[in-house]
């Protein structure tokens, strides 16, 4: 489809949603991994996103949207009793014109519209501490704002999505089918990951045993899921609600640790240089617990650290499990990439392991 093509396509997909508004433009948006994401421009002056769900990760729309917009709606109700702007400080869902959250083309692809929120910016990394900070009192705020939510009600949009024991078994399976003979390729990277078959079922454990308490989650805690101000790059609005799910709070500051504190880039192929930033690390922890307000147990404080290590490994097996079945999962720009983003995730865990003292003091009350 050539680019003007897909554009009156886009066009003509968003006039299910507001079909008075004459459009002036429709282009490619963002640099997210799953859905397919375009920014709309109107007469009237308003901006808008334009995305077409991956239904072969997301697939039950329905569920998907109703897990949407009633945390939304909760967000809204709280932000307004703060005395905030919830227009800009959420996402605002932009229904169809007969009323519905989403609507599905003529091939069987279900899109969703919301408002583009002006004046903010995403960081693909963090240009300092400052920003680290702020993405974590964003988390942590969002946590802190939906403590009251009724957990059980949200539908599991992905199923098992944090059950690293499973997700060790998945990997596991990939390396013996081994279809497309890659598993020469990440012999060492194997070995790594079976070395630490015991740690990754240790969260899980606890919340069986009734150790750690379920929450609302987010699931995608990276640092350019929180939208930042572009003026004074205070924190405004948490992004990218998909994977919002029942979950155990350490699996969230673990994947904001793992993605926002390395001093790498995800897919660097030169795995020496990839650490954990112990000031970034310390900023977001600052920023995170200050935002939930004191809503964590002291069991759940005690378990963050630990959720970064398990949650870094459990991204490693992701993408590895990704590779040897064929890239099918992550999209990826080069041959070879997930196998990079498997080494870069095991690396920084390695890391964390060498800082393991360092990384717990950081949570410890200061007296």
């Amino acid at each position: 489809m050539t680019q003007t093509a897909e554009e009156e396509k886009i066009k003509d997909i968003f006039r299910h949603f507001r079909p008075k508004d004459e459009i002036l433009s429709a282009a490619p948006h963002g640099s997210g991994h799953i859905n397919r994401t375009f920014l709309v421009e109107t007469a009237r002056g308003r901006r808008y996103v334009l995305q077409r769900i991956n239904g072969d990760v997301f697939r039950n729309t329905a569920e998907l949207m109703e897990n949407i917009v009633n945390v939304t709606a909760c967000l809204r109700g709280k932000i307004e009793q703060d005395g905030g702007d919830p227009e800009r400080e959420t996402l605002t869902v932009i229904p169809t014109a007969d009323g519905r959250y989403y609507y599905t083309d003529e091939a069987g692809g279900d899109w969703r519209v919301y408002l583009f929120i002006e004046g903010l910016i995403a960081l693909d990394r963090p240009q300092n501490a400052a920003a680290l900070y702020e993405s974590g009192f964003a988390f942590g705020r969002f946590q802190e704002r939906l403590a009251d939510y009724p957990v059980h009600t949200l539908h599991e949009t992905i199923p098992d999505f944090h059950n690293t024991p499973k997700r060790y078994r998945d990997f596991e399976a990939a390396v013996r089918e081994d279809r497309l003979c890659r598993a020469r390729y990440a012999e060492r990277e194997i070995a790594f990951i079976r070395a630490r078959r015991k740690e990754l079922s240790f969260l899980i454990d606890l919340r069986q045993s009734g150790g750690l308490p379920l929450r609302i989650t987010h699931n995608d805690t990276k640092l350019n899921n929180v939208l930042l101000d572009a003026v004074t790059r205070k924190a405004v609005c948490v992004v990218d609600l998909d994977t919002i799910m029942p979950g155990l709070c350490a699996y969230d500051f673990g994947d904001a640790i793992r993605f926002g504190a390395s001093t790498a880039a995800e897919d660097e192929p030169e795995t020496d240089k990839v650490a954990l930033s112990m000031e970034l690390y310390g900023a977001y922890t600052e920023g995170f617990l200050q935002g939930c307000g004191g809503r964590l147990t002291p069991k759940e404080i005690e378990t963050l650290p630990m959720g970064a290590r398990i949650i870094t490994l459990e991204q490693g097996i992701r993408f590895l499990t990704d590779y040897l079945q064929g890239d099918s999962y992550y999209r990826i720009s080069r041959e070879g990439q997930n196998l990079d983003r498997c080494r870069t995730q095991l690396a920084l865990a390695a890391d964390m392991e060498r800082k393991w003292e360092k990384m717990v003091d950081k949570i410890r009350p200061k007296v």
